[in-house]
């Protein structure tokens, strides 16, 4: 029986190829975005453009276009990248990236709790930015910072929802080549979304609320 999945981020990049397999190996597909793309549009699969993620009344709008909708999979991809460093970190860009980044993912969670059922699972996009002890370089104040406030949400999303059955990973997609990196990597967004997506079937409630790299490796917090 197809599955239900709902992917924010949907227009591009790792979204985009995710919601590509997702809908080659047979699940229904729900692609959520800002505004959609010739190439989701051209994949056939159910898209909800006009969502903003940053905005707690476009989520709530989201919320009552899937009144009714029941979800196996949540992914919450949508993200934002800023360029900074220090001497040039700024109010603006550091709230959009956690209104986008950690904010977003927490309330769109939320929104849908009624479509989640046991057995679901919720993944949250991440990034190994957001991890304390993997920082050797410093700078991007703005990711690092909304990343890790994102992995200590997905821990307390992963003990909230645990009781009704869904389990919940944060994921590292890897350095990869997407209009975010401005084409830099070593990681195309389909290979990407192809680790991301095994890392989330072999996701478990015994093995829920762990942060992980795409290729399966641990993270460190």
């Amino acid at each position: 029986m197809a599955k239900t999945v709902l992917v924010t981020g949907a227009n591009r990049g790792i979204g985009l190829e995710l919601c590509r397999l997702l809908q080659a190996r047979g699940e229904s597909v729900i692609g959520v975005c800002r505004s959609s793309s010739k190439e989701l549009d051209a994949l056939g699969v159910r898209v909800e453009a006009g969502i903003d993620v940053q905005r707690e009344e476009s989520v709530g709008d989201l919320q009552k276009r899937m009144r009714g909708t029941k979800l196996d999979l949540l992914i919450n991809n949508a993200g934002l990248l800023r360029v900074d460093a220090f001497g040039g970190i700024g109010t603006s860009d550091l709230l959009a990236q956690f209104e986008t980044n950690a904010l977003g993912p927490v309330l769109v969670t939320q929104a849908l709790g009624d479509a989640l059922q046991s057995g679901s699972k919720v993944a949250l996009i991440t990034s190994r930015m957001g991890s304390i002890a993997d920082n050797t370089s410093g700078s991007m104040y703005g990711y690092r910072m909304s990343k890790a406030a994102l992995n200590a949400a997905g821990v307390s999303l992963a003990h909230d929802l645990k009781s009704r059955g869904v389990a919940v990973v944060m994921l590292h997609p890897g350095y990869v080549r997407t209009e975010m990196t401005a084409r830099n990597g070593n990681t195309d967004p389909g290979e990407a979304a192809a680790m991301l997506l095994a890392r989330i079937d072999e996701l478990t409630l015994e093995t829920s609320g762990r942060f992980l790299h795409a290729n399966g490796e641990p993270l460190p917090w």
